[in-house]
């Protein structure tokens, strides 16, 4: 119930006055049965913006920290991701990507869409990173189809950081399904799960339009972070000690 009171009555007319989206593609979403929607992850918005787009319920795999924040502000945001029916998903670990694709998989055998960034976090600078397997993993055990969505202009209209969205035009792009069926039974090998992977961002690429970086978007963030942090050491050295 509260999903629809968002999508219908609170969060969806905002968000179209706001963006006044130009939306292509739309038809590509089944009416019916299971499917992913994998698209690319520019600004926090998208995570309210798809699914006010799409007509079916779309379930998001959410990370764990929207819904364990302190304080009163933390609580809120857990109830609204929970009442929203979004699915944490703690990311740290070596069990974080096996508990990912169990949710998904929960959501897909329940004939139900599911909404996933392949890239696993946002992108800090407007660029498309790597995919993470988990995707092509969902997408072969379920034997879901997989449909190829752009954000365009999202990350103009917030930026990281920034936490009131810009009153800007952006667009939302869906590509034909992707139907990895001549794959069945070989989820577990490893250079499947990544060709499959990489078909997907790149479904995603064609149309996005970004530039691409064959790195994963985590670890190219700790290496600009690491190096601002040696930046600032050789430009505030520790004074010795007397």
């Amino acid at each position: 119930m509260f999903y629809y009171l968002l999508k219908y009555v609170v969060l969806g007319p905002l968000l179209r006055l706001m963006f006044r989206p130009r939306i292509e593609g739309l038809e590509h979403i089944p009416d019916s049965g299971a499917a992913i929607v994998a698209g690319n992850h520019l600004s926090f918005a998208d995570h309210f913006l798809m699914p006010a787009i799409i007509k079916r319920r779309i379930t998001f795999l959410a990370k764990a920290e929207y819904f364990t924040g302190p304080g009163l502000r933390g609580r809120l945001t857990a109830a609204f991701f929970h009442s929203a029916g979004q699915i944490p998903v703690d990311r740290s670990g070596k069990e974080a990507g096996q508990a990912a694709i169990r949710e998904g998989l929960g959501v897909l055998r329940k004939g139900e869409l599911l909404g996933i960034y392949p890239e696993g976090t946002r992108s800090h600078d407007g660029r498309l990173y790597k995919g993470k397997v988990g995707v092509a993993a969902m997408a072969l055990k379920a034997q879901a189809p997989v449909i190829p969505c752009a954000m365009i202009g999202t990350f103009e209209a917030q930026p990281p950081g920034q936490k009131v969205p810009n009153f800007q035009r952006v667009s939302v792009r869906f590509g034909a399904p992707l139907d990895f069926s001549r794959y069945a039974g070989m989820e577990n090998e490893k250079a499947v799960l990544r060709a499959v992977t990489d078909e997907i961002m790149y479904a995603i690429l064609g149309l996005s339009g970004q530039e691409y970086v064959d790195k994963y978007a985590a670890v190219v963030k700790a290496e600009e972070a690491e190096r601002d942090a040696a930046a600032r050491r050789r430009k505030f050295p520790r004074m010795p000690l007397s």
